[in-house]
């Protein structure tokens, strides 16, 4: 082989060993540096703390505004709870209501596919486009239906969809599923309309509360605020969450707003203009986050832009004035996200591994079919080095009240499966089961999760309304396409052998035997590495029997798999 082919040093071209970084974040260090900055609420607001039935959780909730993005954040005690991300010129659908018209129709999928205005049809299932069935999620407790709504219940079916939406129709949807991948936006004819106390449903005369608040006597109070609320006829309304402890007129008031928002929705269906129109979008991130986390519980609201911060303030003051006090204005030159430690714990968000306090770990891998999280005890051992059940137990435990937390805030969706380590007692198992139930209660999500089954496996399904975090910042590599391995150098080597010698057969037919081919191979250092060690003899070989000058080139910016043929003139050979 030619002189001069000995590659670089390329230790800086190759990931240390290792790989990813996986040091667990000490969430006591987190804690001790929020209790610091909790002693530095106002006196009035610690004492009104010291005396709530949650006195010992610190709940901050960070806006960290760019020229690009805005990211929202919310701690408690110091660790990530919930994140958000919302990036400039972002076309984000879910919740926005379109007047569209119905494209064709697909009997064998039992769907529709509704042009909306945008590049991808949206999709709409039969099913979507009847009443839909009362959520098993809200205690309903009042009937509002008109008596055409009870008549198109009870008569119609998803079989008479093509009579009802014919191809070239119009109709009114709501998108409930953003467009992930190839697949366009998912649709229901069931609207509603999200409030801060209150969620208004213009097609469906069913009222209720929510199960999540669980205390009976709340409830209770809540059930006969809905009942003495002057709702439409055929209108429905859901009190949310958020409603918790709320008074009556703070219902009235939310109630009247999203009547007054749905009255403009319905002046523009009336219009007479038929091409496909967006009715209503949902607020940008910053109203959302308003809207949808702050509670009387979020103890400080931390903006480090002024214009966002003027926007918050108003925001929380139309909620509720006493908590305008509560923001503030960030103005230290070290980043919000940086300062608080945030950073380092987005940076973890998106690794493949995720430490475990105990010294275990978790494995997250997304895939197109499922997620599925695999829990790994690691070096930690019971007593005597042996892995005892109640450490198996515990790693359990602490595994999936992790997996809870990575799911919501990597806004995983679709099947998961959980992998647990084998228990053998029945009330191991559905202690780790109710540990995970208890951890997604407070998921705005909707999500079914199944006992463990015989073979250890916890399976969940979350709804998913957008991609997931690492799907929407990341990108496939380049190298790997997304599979996460690559060809080692010994494949990359017989396949370069392999290409050589149908190259040099072919050339052979085309000039005469005795002529000396020029051949060069660009490719990886890495690649070349091995060419000119472990399989230096069979290259001089093939040189010699095949009367053929090899040269190398290497190229660090090449994939590690990829390899390309030139002849002497410089003329690529395929």
């Amino acid at each position: 082989m030619p002189e001069n082919t000995e590659p670089e040093d390329i230790n800086d071209e190759l990931p240390e060993e290792g790989g990813e970084q996986t040091s667990p974040i000490d969430q006591r260090q987190l804690a001790d540096e929020a209790a610091k900055r909790r002693k530095e609420l106002p006196l009035l607001q610690r004492i009104v703390k010291h005396f709530s039935k949650d006195r010992a959780v610190y709940r901050e909730l960070v806006i960290n505004a760019e020229t690009l993005e805005k990211r929202v954040a919310l701690l408690t005690n110091g660790v990530l709870d919930k994140f958000e991300i919302e990036h400039k010129g972002e076309n984000r659908m879910v919740g926005a209501i379109f007047k569209g018209r119905v494209q064709n129709l697909e009997g064998g999928l039992k769907a529709a596919f509704v042009d909306i205005g945008q590049p991808k049809n949206a999709f709409l299932h039969y099913w979507d486009m009847l009443p839909a069935a009362n959520d098993s999620q809200v205690e309903f407790i009042r009937d509002n239906e008109s008596a055409e709504q009870k008549q198109r219940k009870a008569r119609y079916q998803a079989k008479d969809i093509p009579q009802l939406f014919p191809a070239g129709s119009d109709i009114v949807i709501q998108v409930v599923k953003d467009q992930i991948g190839t697949k366009g936006p998912r649709s229901t004819t069931n609207i509603a309309l999200p409030g801060r106390y209150l969620v208004l449903m213009p097609f469906s005369g069913a009222c209720g509360v929510s199960r999540k608040i669980e205390e009976s006597s709340e409830r209770e109070r809540l059930k006969d605020i809905l009942r003495s609320l002057t709702i439409p006829e055929g209108m429905g309304v859901i009190i949310r969450t958020a409603g918790e402890g709320k008074q009556a007129r703070w219902f009235v008031r939310d109630l009247h707003m999203l009547l007054k928002r749905w009255q403009a929705i319905v002046e523009k269906i009336n219009a007479p203009d038929r091409k496909p129109v967006l009715l209503y979008q949902e607020p940008g991130l910053i109203e959302r986050t308003v809207r949808d986390f702050l509670t009387e519980e979020v103890d400080r609201i931390l903006v480090d832009n002024p214009e966002d911060f003027k926007l918050v303030q108003d925001l929380v003051g139309e909620v509720s004035p006493r908590s305008r006090s509560r923001v503030e204005l960030y103005q230290d030159p070290i980043p919000v996200f940086e300062r608080y430690n945030i950073e380092r714990q987005i940076e973890q968000l998106f690794q493949r591994r995720v430490p475990l306090p105990s010294g275990g770990e978790i494995v997250i891998d997304e895939t197109e079919a499922l997620t599925a999280i695999d829990v790994n005890t690691g070096g930690h051992r019971g007593k005597d080095g042996a892995k005892d059940g109640n450490f198996i137990t515990q790693a359990n435990l602490e595994a999936v009240t992790e997996a809870a937390r990575q799911i919501k805030l990597r806004n995983l969706g679709g099947l998961i499966m959980i992998d647990t380590i084998d228990m053998k007692n029945p009330k191991d198992r559905k202690k780790v089961f109710d540990t995970l139930r208890d951890a997604m209660e407070d998921d705005r999500a909707k999500h079914q999760i199944l006992p463990i089954s015989a073979l250890g496996v916890l399976q969940m399904t979350r709804q998913r309304h957008t991609e997931s975090n690492t799907t929407s910042m990341y990108t496939a590599c380049p190298h790997c396409q997304g599979r996460g391995i690559v060809k080692n150098p010994r494949t990359v080597s017989v396949e370069i052998q392999r290409k050589l010698l149908s190259v040099i057969r072919r050339l052979r037919e085309a000039t005469s035997p005795d002529k000396e081919l020029e051949i060069n191979i660009l490719l990886h250092p890495v690649n070349l590495e091995r060419i000119i060690t472990e399989d230096r003899e069979f290259f001089r070989d093939l040189m010699k029997s095949c009367k053929v000058r090899l040269g190398t080139k290497p190229d660090p910016t090449y994939s590690i798999e990829a390899f390309k043929l030139f002849d002497g003139a410089g003329k690529e050979l395929r």
